[in-house]
């Protein structure tokens, strides 16, 4: 049985001058649609559960527009879209589907930024940090998105209930994850490796955790990954079914929430190939 993924048209509803722009999940959606997948609309985080994950001030200067970096404007009706996209993570960890939204999160950590600023790197809510909260299960979190995700790490360090492994390239931005910190598995690769290399990297990110103590499985799904996107790794769309098997056999419920991937026929053909690596092996 196909994945069911989590998608509103209104998420396409900002944005369209940004390269994180509503093009890339509109063409994924529509490339989903043809290959057969259905589609669950979320509703909106509440404010309860996003403040399972950040502070109270930060929601309150993201509502007012308070926003400092130009890669993650200040959107007219920003926290709207961004409490849509927490929301359709929520949805995803229920049903053990694929959140298929923006803005992504995974670099929004507690208080906005990890970095120091309130927002920074499309990012203004963490959703898969926010769904794994509201579950409040053991989770392990895998991060595939080429960037290393500080917010998520910055929220669950040293947490008990949750252990993170990140996959990314370096050097690259957001600069962090250069090491593994206590719960927080990182794993830096040089752009452009290609899909053996990066096979045989993950496989070592997941020996260092025991899938038997984790009650479910979040995946930060990102595809910047591909060759020619903003965190190439040299992945080709086969390598994707490639690491969607390895997801399926670490045997955990699981869920997934879209991140990075800038190229809308990348991402569609991408999420396919990486959903069919789980379906068709787990």
């Amino acid at each position: 049985m196909k994945t069911k993924l989590v998608y509103s048209e209104k998420c396409l509803g900002y944005g369209t001058w940004h390269i994180e722009g509503p093009q890339r999940v509109k063409i994924a959606h529509d490339i989903l649609q043809e290959k057969g997948y259905s589609f669950v609309e979320p509703t909106a985080a509440t404010e309860d559960q996003v403040l399972n994950a950040h502070d109270m001030e930060y929601l309150w200067n993201l509502r007012k527009g308070m926003v400092e970096d130009s890669d993650t404007p200040a959107y007219d009706n920003i926290i709207e879209f961004a409490c849509l996209s927490a929301g359709a993570a929520i949805v995803a960890s229920k049903i053990g589907g694929f959140s298929l939204t923006r803005p992504p999160g995974h670099h929004c950590g507690r208080y906005g930024s990890a970095l120091g600023v309130y927002t920074r790197g499309f990012c203004y809510l963490n959703n898969i940090a926010i769904a794994v909260k509201d579950s409040a299960k053991k989770t392990l979190i895998l991060d595939i998105d080429g960037h290393h995700g500080n917010g998520t790490q910055e929220i669950f360090l040293c947490d008990p209930k949750v252990t993170y492994v990140s996959v990314h390239q370096s050097p690259n931005f957001p600069g962090t994850g250069k090491v593994t910190e206590g719960n927080c598995i990182n794993f830096e690769l040089q752009p452009n490796v290609g899909g053996n290399v990066y096979l045989v990297t993950l496989d070592k990110a997941l020996s260092c955790v025991n899938p038997k103590e984790y009650e479910a499985l979040a995946v930060s799904a990102g595809f910047d990954t591909h060759s020619c996107d903003l965190a190439s790794l040299g992945l080709v769309t086969e390598d994707y079914y490639m690491i969607g098997k390895r997801v399926a056999a670490l045997g955990l419920p699981t869920f997934f929430v879209l991140e990075g991937g800038y190229n809308g026929q990348n991402v569609g053909l991408d999420v396919d190939s990486f959903l069919r690596g789980y379906e068709e092996n787990r």
